[in-house]
């Protein structure tokens, strides 16, 4: 049995943008395991955005992270130990217990995958929440129609890189993303078969979106906020739709957030906006995995992944996902 883990504990409550010394790595003792529970030795970690807020203590749709204990995330990993019949050693999982080398379970929060029809890393990227989310976004949130014009903003990230595709296959006549610096953009137009692009660092978002959609958009999926959410409603059709499913560029700013200076416009439009959290839309996972695990497997639907070796180096990869360093989703290699 692995008498020693390590875990990932929050020392400060950061403000503004998070530093490596927020963060310490620390050695615990693996407890035995009672009735029901085993023992999973995590193998790749799930970084998010949506943790930037759960360092913060302050009321909001999931708990914040406790200081000085482990922080918890998606994972998955093996059972190396058992004392759950249904879950015998050898089972790959994914749970909720990551940001740590090892985990106890109670068998229920613990989810069987199949690694012979997909990686495992992709339980934690489009057949994880990731995934749903995108899913949940242009389906149930700001639905696409056929012939619709949609904008994703945050395009070569985990969830949009997903949205803007899934957007494609439901119809959508132009698919327009943004993102930061060429590397991305080219990955938007060459891998993930977006027809125009946008360089939020170089280009002004609003300027570019009336270019590449001059008749303007019907469905904006937005995972930034800021700036381009007020580009997107100023070029928005009459009825159009906003998913807003993140706000990444506010994350760190400290202080209030200075609002969309044109919400009025998006009132005489008659669009809708409307805020998602993935937890609300669990109901569409089998739905979704069942058209995404075949798209998967023959390439249709294309990922990827930005991969940073070693729980040690956790904080990084959290840090470089909030400052926008990932294509794909950002994972890291536990062991």
């Amino acid at each position: 049995m692995t008498s020693h883990t390590q875990q990932l504990h929050l020392l400060n409550r950061p403000a503004g943008e998070p530093r490596e010394s927020d963060f310490a790595l620390v050695t615990v003792p693996v407890p035995d395991l009672e009735s029901g529970e085993v023992l999973v030795r995590n193998t790749w970690l799930s970084v998010d955005p949506y943790m930037r807020g759960r360092m913060n203590d302050a009321p909001s749709y999931i708990a914040p992270f406790a200081l000085n204990e482990s922080l918890e995330g998606s994972a998955v990993g093996e059972v190396i130990e058992s004392r759950n019949a249904e879950l015998p050693v050898g089972t790959r999982v994914s749970h909720f217990a990551g940001l740590r080398g090892h985990a106890v379970l109670q068998g229920e929060h613990a989810m069987p995958i199949d690694v012979g029809e997909a990686p495992e890393t992709a339980y934690l990227g489009p057949l994880g929440t990731t995934g749903l989310t995108a899913y949940a976004a242009v389906t149930r949130i700001a639905p696409v129609r056929d012939g619709d014009v949609v904008f994703v903003s945050g395009a070569a990230g985990a969830v949009g890189s997903v949205a803007g595709q899934l957007a494609r296959r439901l119809g959508a006549s132009r698919v327009i993303g943004s993102a930061g610096g060429t590397a991305k953009v080219r990955t938007l137009l060459e891998d993930f078969g977006y027809d125009g692009a946008i360089d939020y660092r170089t280009e002004r978002v609003s300027d570019r979106l009336a270019e590449l959609a001059p008749e303007g958009i019907d469905v904006f999926i937005d995972n930034v906020g800021g700036a381009q959410l007020e580009a997107g409603i100023g070029q928005m059709r009459p009825h159009g739709r906003i998913a807003m499913v993140g706000a990444v560029s506010q994350y760190n700013q400290v202080g209030s957030h200075a609002g969309p200076s044109n919400l009025y416009e998006a009132a005489t439009k008659e669009v809708t906006l409307r805020g998602m959290l993935v937890t609300s839309h669990f109901d569409l996972m089998p739905e979704y995995l069942g058209k995404a695990i075949p798209l998967l497997a023959d390439g249709s639907l294309r990922t990827r992944e930005t991969v940073v070796d070693g729980i040690e180096n956790t904080p990084a990869a959290l840090l470089g996902v909030l400052n926008g360093a990932n294509i794909g989703k950002m994972l890291v290699r536990a062991s």
